[in-house]
């Protein structure tokens, strides 16, 4: 059989419809088809049959069956059609084959594919007209199966179709695809009515004279027409109108349709565009050729059709002629006719008679809660069939309370429990008519069969109300008017027709009236509710066998909380007798406590009170006792037992009465025996009866006192005890060292003790005893106040044990022993001088300043000090010396210049000597410099030089200070400060002024008292004077580094940053270098250097001793090397000058001893 072509394919496939219309309608039944189809060119020998449309605006989707969803649900387009011949492969070795079957019988149709070439297994679709992929209507009518046959290697795919039905009829495919091999096979189903079914009734027979009247009363529907100009959204209500179930394919030939067609070479006439036909109605195909000879052949859905009873050819000159009779819904398919190379294709619509209703709705009343069933008749099974209430669309929504059931042509309505909004006007539509019915739903009458009971409920039961009607309604529960809503402590019920209220735990407030009220009817049931509780005291809050205490004097005022419903009366009595409401003892009643009253509580108001409760619920008793209580009397006075240096031990007795409570504690307080005021000691209750005041001021008379506590209060305070001092003894003293020792003596020193006390220190008690025995001789028989004791009269070469106590008023205090064993021997010590610090530099003072250095030196027996001064003894007459056994002082009252210099020590034990060597240098301020001249004057501009001072005060001159004066007036002003070279040019004279002037020199003392002033003056020249500039040679610049100003000897202060400075020239500038005893310094963090202008300085940060020395500046170039040095020394300031002869530990006082160094 020849496949259609894939021009025409393309021509015909190849637009997708819009996407409004791409998914077919569900639920479509075959049998619901009435559409009115008519041709795009009309036909005369074509009956066209039209039915009413009633409205079906809401109408989008029409409910189906399950069993028939299978025959109409939205496949994949026709894979058929979109795949290239030259893709297609043989694989089928066995095609499913066309059948017949009958109305409720089985037909399987079978596809074999061989798996010789295979690697696995082959794709396999089934499809129902051209896009229904049956896959997914795999159920109870449609099966589908699939073996494999190992020996054979076949693949056998089955479909099996169940109790077929009518609208099963159709054109099926079958396709099987393998990566890029496909191939495909069609295939149709016929289904007839089965032989043995009862003789159907011709419906629409019955109904014919009604539908002649519908459709003389209603024009013609073209519902070609309609779709061409609808709306898209629009669709889907003209599908349902006119009985369209497949709209997706009738919109895709539509879309055929509407393609221009071309003007055909081998057709003179060709086919129109679409045909309809009834079904079991007949229909003529007919094309005109223009050439008679070529050879046509007509195709349906791609298979050719061969002659039959069914289709019949007929030739007539240039007319062909195809018929088709007996028309069923296989029929409806797209056919075409071949004339060569050219094809001509139509569409063919086979529709359905509309579905009537045979019998129609009735009008219907029931009552609420009752089951409601609307039914009406159809003339074809399983139609599609709406239902509307007032004109809205009902669903067949799993979760609506509406329900449809199809059962053949019945179609029916369930209301399972019917509401009074139910009530309204229901119908039921189809495509050829439609019926209504009005449904009212009334109340029942009501009836209580169970009415609610009054009920007597104990406070804190369950309160339990039901009550039961005639009716299954809702109600609404209501107390003494207000309405109750459910909560989590009011639990309301409803099931069936009993309706509960039920309140767990019943409360006070729950008594009083309540009633049920059915929803929708005008009746109440009422009961009343009455809550009683027995009565109960509360005693909770009451101690230890419902005790209470009160202190006396105090008023009581029980309050004892009751309840009870209702209220109980209260009665309060102690012993026989009833307390009243009035006197000093009386009881008082409330809503919910009852209170006993006592007015200034008395110690015979103690004993049991008894309080009862009734109401007629029951009663209540309790026996509450009253305790009245007070402070405990004083205790007796305190005695003190043992004193100490700031602290007594203090005992007494407990009081005699502790006022009905126990004692919890005391309270000490003590006071000066001469003051009135008392302190406590302690703010924490002391439960023993002893205690320890500490912190009393020695020497000092106090006095004590004690408090007794109880839960009640504090006592009054005892008597006062006697009163005592506190006193003690000494600490030990302190550093008993040995001082000297001789053949017969030995000498020794301490301190005094650390602690001595109010009582004073009367004095000291040397004692010693030999080595090896316990007797302890006393050294002087009377106290000695020294810190410093001589035992004499002990043998030579004996070894003695030393202690000393000290004694006050208190007795001797613990005794401070020495050590170790002293030999009683003079002992050699070798001299040795220990030079303080600041003096192993140049000692430095200014004239008139006074020299004091104390040197501490070590040696025994009987050091020998001397001193020299440059080599020659020192006049004692001018520079006074003193010597002890442990230091020498040289002192200067009033220092002068002649004072400086070398001074030598030597110290002398027998043979064996030490020295040491202090320089002394006595600085002054300069002399002024020498002559002063006026080197030259030009412009506003002098240039001045001099001499050093002959006199520089025996310290480096560190500058020169220029002053100017004008002739006129000889007023001095300062021009130039701290200047180190020894010329100068002053500038911004005042032209026309005549000028003099005078330097000063400067060291470290100061300027100097006279200047030097120029002896001629220098006159500035005024304006118009012409100047007569000097002739000079080209000079040669070239010049080796040349120190312009030396480095100077100075002092610098330890902590405070020193600077060096220094210049030089030379050309090329030549490059600096700072050395510190020769040796160079580089990247060390407390050097920084600088060089500007030929300036170079060298900055000392924060010098110690340490950093003296001798430094030198060093400046090379090409030309040569230049080097200048100076000496550094560091002071350090004791009492805030620079006075290193004196340290500040021995500031007033002229004894060093060794330790401290």
């Amino acid at each position: 059989m020849p496949e259609p072509t894939k021009k025409d394919e393309t021509e015909n496939e190849s637009a997708p419809p819009p996407p409004e219309q791409k998914a077919p309608q569900e639920g479509g039944n075959e049998k619901g088809k009435d559409v009115v189809i008519r041709e795009m060119t009309s036909s005369s020998d074509e009956d066209d049959t039209s039915v009413s449309t009633p409205p079906a605006d809401g109408m989008s989707k029409a409910a189906e069956r399950k069993d028939s969803v299978w025959s109409l649900g939205e496949g994949a387009p026709e894979e058929s059609e979109k795949r290239d011949d030259a893709q297609r492969s043989t694989l089928f070795i066995e095609k499913p084959q066309s059948g017949t079957v009958s109305v409720g019988g089985n037909i399987t149709f079978i596809a074999k594919v061989e798996a010789k070439d295979l690697l696995r297994k082959p794709n396999v679709k089934w499809f129902k007209g051209k896009w229904m992929d049956l896959a997914s209507k795999a159920g109870k009518h449609l099966q589908l199966k699939e073996s494999f046959e190992r020996h054979t290697k076949i693949h056998t795919f089955e479909m099996q179709i169940i109790k077929a039905k009518e609208n099963y009829a159709g054109n099926y495919r079958c396709e099987v695809s393998y990566k890029d091999k496909f191939d495909s096979c069609s295939f149709d189903l016929e289904v007839t009515e089965s032989s043995q079914a009862a003789p159907s009734i011709d419906i629409r027979s019955a109904f014919k004279r009604r539908e002649v009247k519908q459709q003389e009363e209603e024009p013609e529907v073209d519902v070609w027409d309609l779709l061409k100009n609808a709306n898209p959204s629009e669709y889907e209500k003209i599908a349902f109108q006119y009985g369209i179930t497949d709209l997706r394919g009738m919109l895709k030939r539509l879309k055929r349709m509407r393609r221009e067609v071309k003007k055909s070479a081998a057709f003179a006439k060709g086919l129109d565009p679409a045909y309809q036909v009834d079904k079991g109605g007949k229909v003529r195909f007919m094309v005109e050729l223009a050439d008679p000879t070529v050879e046509l052949k007509w195709y349906k859905n791609g298979q050719e059709i061969r002659p039959s009873a069914k289709y019949i050819f007929e030739h007539k000159g240039n007319q062909r002629i195809l018929f088709i009779n007996n028309c069923t819904m296989t029929d409806d398919a797209r056919y075409y006719v071949t004339a060569g190379d050219e094809k001509c294709s139509t569409e063919l619509f086979v529709r359905d008679p509309p579905i009537l209703v045979t019998k129609g709705l009735e009008d219907t009343s029931s009552y609420v809660g009752e089951r409601v069933e609307l039914s009406c008749e159809v003339s074809e099974d399983d139609a599609n069939v709406k239902w509307f209430r007032n004109g809205v669309e009902l669903s067949n929504d799993p979760k609506s309370r509406y329900r449809i059931k199809v059962e053949g042509k019945k179609h029916t309505l369930v209301i399972e429990e019917a509401a009074k909004n139910d009530t309204a006007t229901y119908s039921v539509m189809t495509t050829g008519g439609q019926s209504e019915a009005k449904l009212s739903v009334d109340l029942r009458p009501l009836k209580i069969s169970l009415a609610l009971e009054d009920q007597t409920v104990r406070l804190g039961q369950e309160i339990h109300l039901k009550c039961e009607i005639s009716e299954n309604v809702e109600g609404k529960w209501y107390k003494n008017g207000q309405l109750i809503e459910a909560s989590d402590r009011v639990k309301l019920y409803h099931k069936g027709r009993i309706h509960r209220f039920v309140i767990p735990v019943s409360a006070v407030d729950d008594e009083g009236e309540y009633m049920f009220v059915p929803d929708a009817y005008n009746i109440n049931i009422p009961c009343k509710v009455h809550i009683v509780d027995p009565p109960k005291l509360h005693l909770d809050g009451l101690g230890e066998n419902n005790t209470v205490t009160v202190v006396a004097g105090n008023k009581l005022r029980l309050e004892i909380p009751i309840t009870g419903e209702p209220p109980p009366k209260v009665f309060w009595s102690r012993g026989d007798k009833m307390v009243t409401d009035s006197g000093r003892i009386r009881a008082e009643s409330y809503p919910d406590s009852s209170c006993l009253v006592i007015d200034a509580a008395e110690r015979d108001d103690s004993g049991p009170f008894r309080i009862t409760l009734k109401n007629e619920a029951g009663e209540d008793t309790a026996l509450i006792n009253i305790k009245v209580v007070d402070v405990p009397d004083p205790p007796q006075a305190p005695n003190v037992t043992e004193v100490g240096e700031d602290w007594c031990i203090m005992t007494w007795e407990p009081p005699a009465n502790d006022g009905g409570s126990p004692i919890l504690g005391y309270f000490i307080e003590r006071k000066k025996k001469q003051s009135s005021r008392w302190m406590r000691l302690n703010f924490e209750l002391c439960k023993e009866t002893t205690f320890e005041p500490k912190k009393m001021i020695e020497g000092v008379a106090y006095e004590v006192r004690v408090f007794a506590v109880n839960a009640i209060g504090m006592s009054k305070p005892s008597m006062p005890s006697k009163s005592f001092v506190p006193l003690a003894v000494t600490s030990p003293p302190t550093l008993l060292a040995v001082d000297s020792v001789t053949d017969t003596s030995v000498t020794m020193k301490w301190r005094p003790p650390d602690q001595i006390g109010a009582a004073g220190l009367d004095g000291y008690v040397v004692e010693y005893c030999f080595e090896g025995t316990d007797e302890w001789i006393v050294a002087n028989p009377e106290l000695t106040d020294k810190t410093k004791f001589t035992i004499n009269g002990l043998p030579t070469g004996s070894k003695i044990l030393v202690r000393v106590k000290a004694v006050n008023a208190a007795g001797e205090s613990e005794p401070k022993y020495h050590p170790q064993p002293i030999l009683v021997k003079e002992v050699i010590e070798p001299p040795k001088i220990r030079l303080p610090r600041h003096l192993k530099q140049t000692y430095t003072r200014r004239v008139g300043e006074t020299v004091n250095l104390v040197i501490p030196f070590q040696g025994k027996p009987r050091a020998k000090v001397s001193w020299e001064k440059n080599g020659a003894p020192i006049d004692k007459n001018d520079i006074n010396i003193r010597n002890t056994e442990q230091d020498t002082i040289i002192f200067i009252r009033k220092a002068e210049r002649g004072h400086s210099g070398e001074y030598d020590m030597k110290v002398e034990v027998e043979n064996l000597v030490d020295k040491a060597t202090i320089d002394i240098q006595i600085v002054d301020r300069p002399g002024p410099p020498e002559v002063v001249t006026i080197e030259d004057v030009w412009g506003e501009n002098v240039n001045l030089s001099w001499k050093p001072p002959k006199d520089d005060g025996n310290a480096a001159i560190t500058g020169y200070t220029i002053q100017k004066a004008d002739k006129k007036s000889m007023e001095w002003f300062t021009v130039i400060e701290h200047y180190h070279r020894t010329s100068a040019t002053i500038n911004e004279l005042v032209i026309g002024n005549e000028y003099y002037f005078r330097v000063f020199a400067e060291n470290m003392c100061g300027l100097s008292e006279d200047a030097t002033m120029t002896k001629e003056s220098a006159l500035i020249a005024k304006d118009g004077k012409v100047y007569k500039y000097p002739v000079y040679d080209d000079f040669d610049f070239s010049e080796r580094p040349l120190f312009t100003q030396p480095l100077v000897n100075t002092f610098a202060v330890a902590g405070y940053n020193a600077t060096l400075n220094c210049s030089v020239r030379g050309n090329p500038k030549p490059k600096i270098t700072w050395m510190k005893n020769k040796v160079l310094i580089m990247n060390d963090p407390r050097y920084r250097m600088f060089s500007n202008q030929g300036v170079c300085t060298l900055e000392i940060r924060k010098p110690s001793p340490y950093d003296g020395g001798t430094y030198t500046c060093r400046a090379v170039n090409e030309l040569g090397e230049a080097e200048v040095d100076c000496k550094l020394e560091v002071r350090v300031i004791y009492h805030g000058v620079i006075n290193p002869g004196e340290p500040l530990s021995l500031a007033g006082d002229n004894q060093l001893h060794s330790k401290d160094f």
